[in-house]
């Protein structure tokens, strides 16, 4: 190992966590007599190769890539820069962040800062980026990425055409986006490529939401755009392995390689579309931050009712955290940790990931290790969670009304695997150095 990449036990750790998470779904499967070996190893290979390559090829060509340390990723400030110049115009003060009337002087920060508002200034992120995005598909630049990752893992993980179109397309696109490429499919998709497909779906999250996290967690995570987009990228062969582990495949599949069906008519098309499906993500996630809140809050007022536990007070964080904490620790994090990220990860898989990554956020740099926040980060990047179970079945039965009690039956095992498989990533993350990861600092 070269100097200064140390490994010890929790990595160590971490590799058997990948072996148990298999263990568990195996013990489980609806036909332990057909464990897909094959698909499980080639996925494996898949993820370290991908983390290796995003974050070890830098390494050693110099470049700095993804270890690169710091608050001001150029990525995420381009972004945030060209969002508040739009909301600027829009909002005034109150998209850009800045002070220009006295009467509202009671509500700065200590730098004559007004405090920043996640609706008009974090939120629009998600129309730019959406609308970004849309036009990238219409010049057939993230066509064609996206068709490329569907080669690889057709070619190595031996999955039809659609279903691994499908998967690849969630790396980039949202868990009811990207089924519209592969819908004329749907009627004909075997129970285990509709179970990749979904659970592809909750393994993954979407480019939109994707640059608003990572803006949160600028300046505590090592350059967080490409983390995440490479847990998500990770998190994809994972999604396959453990869903045909879950439910081998005993069916005959359709390799035809089909073509993406999604188009615009024009640019501008595209980027009217794009803006528009991104304000309709802005106002859902809005209302649905708001509805998890306020049931947090009530849940935690409500315990506080209670007596206190191990000299604390009781909250639903505490209890996740327990719940969670073994799996945590399996995957890498310290035992000292477990708990805390534990947590978070609970509170995804209860209320969302949204809330998940703004509670990540909010833990100061000094009570986490850089090392757990990171795994906890890889770990949390998914849509699994009770309330996409109905977003995403409601989507697919619009798309194909006569599957829709399939959808149906593999909800659970969905939300299942996709929280394994993005647990598979953060033991992926976790088994390897830190100082791969992060700046030689770090």
């Amino acid at each position: 190992m070269p100097a200064g990449y140390e490994w010890g036990w929790d990595n160590g750790r971490a590799l058997i966590g990948i072996l148990l998470i298999y263990g568990v779904c195996w013990a489980i499967s609806s036909n332990r007599k057909a464990l897909p070996w094959r698909i499980i190893l080639g996925a494996t290979v898949l993820q370290f190769v991908f983390a290796l390559l995003f974050f070890g090829l830098p390494k050693i060509l110099g470049v700095g890539g993804a270890g690169v340390e710091g608050g001001d990723n150029p990525v995420i400030k381009a972004l945030v820069d060209a969002t508040r110049y739009g909301t600027n115009f829009v909002f005034g003060y109150v998209g850009d962040n800045t002070l220009v009337s006295q009467p509202f002087t009671p509500f700065t920060t200590a730098e004559g800062l007004v405090p920043p508002s996640f609706f008009f200034q974090i939120l629009p992120l998600i129309i730019v980026v959406a609308a970004l995005s849309a036009m990238l598909w219409h010049w057939g630049i993230l066509k064609w990425i996206t068709t490329a990752f569907a080669a690889i893992f057709r070619r190595t993980m031996g999955i039809s055409g659609p279903t691994s179109l499908a998967v690849s397309a969630n790396v980039f696109m949202g868990m009811t986006e990207a089924p519209l490429l592969v819908r004329p499919y749907l009627k004909t998709m075997t129970r285990t490529e509709l179970l990749v497909m979904m659970t592809a779906g909750f393994a993954t999250i979407a480019g939109s939401v994707m640059v608003v996290y990572a803006t949160m967690l600028d300046g505590k995570l090592a350059n967080p755009i490409t983390q995440l987009f490479v847990a998500s990228m990770m998190a994809a062969p994972a999604a396959v392995a453990v869903a045909m582990t879950l439910i081998p495949e005993s069916e005959a599949t359709s390799h035809n390689n089909q073509q993406p069906d999604f188009k615009y008519a024009s640019t501008m098309d595209a980027f009217s579309t794009g803006a528009t499906d991104g304000l309709k993500i802005v106002f859902n996630i809005a209302t649905m931050l708001i509805a998890a809140l306020a049931l947090l809050y009530l849940i935690n007022e409500g315990f506080k009712a209670l007596p206190d536990v191990a000299g604390s007070a009781l909250s639903i964080e505490r209890i996740l955290g327990w719940i969670f904490a073994p799996l945590m620790y399996m995957v890498g994090v310290p035992m000292e940790e477990a708990s805390k990220s534990g947590g978070l990860m609970g509170v995804k898989t209860v209320l969302t990931e949204f809330v998940a990554f703004i509670q990540l956020a909010g833990v100061p740099v000094e009570e986490m290790d850089p090392r757990t926040r990171m795994i906890t980060a890889h770990a949390v990047c998914g849509f699994a969670n009770f309330g996409s179970i109905g977003i995403l079945i409601g989507g697919l039965s619009i798309m194909e009304p006569e599957r829709r009690d399939d959808f149906l039956k593999l909800a659970w095992h969905t939300l299942l695997a996709g929280t394994l498989a993005t647990c598979l990533s953060a033991a992926v993350v976790g088994a390897l150095p830190y100082q791969l990861f992060a700046g030689a600092n770090g």
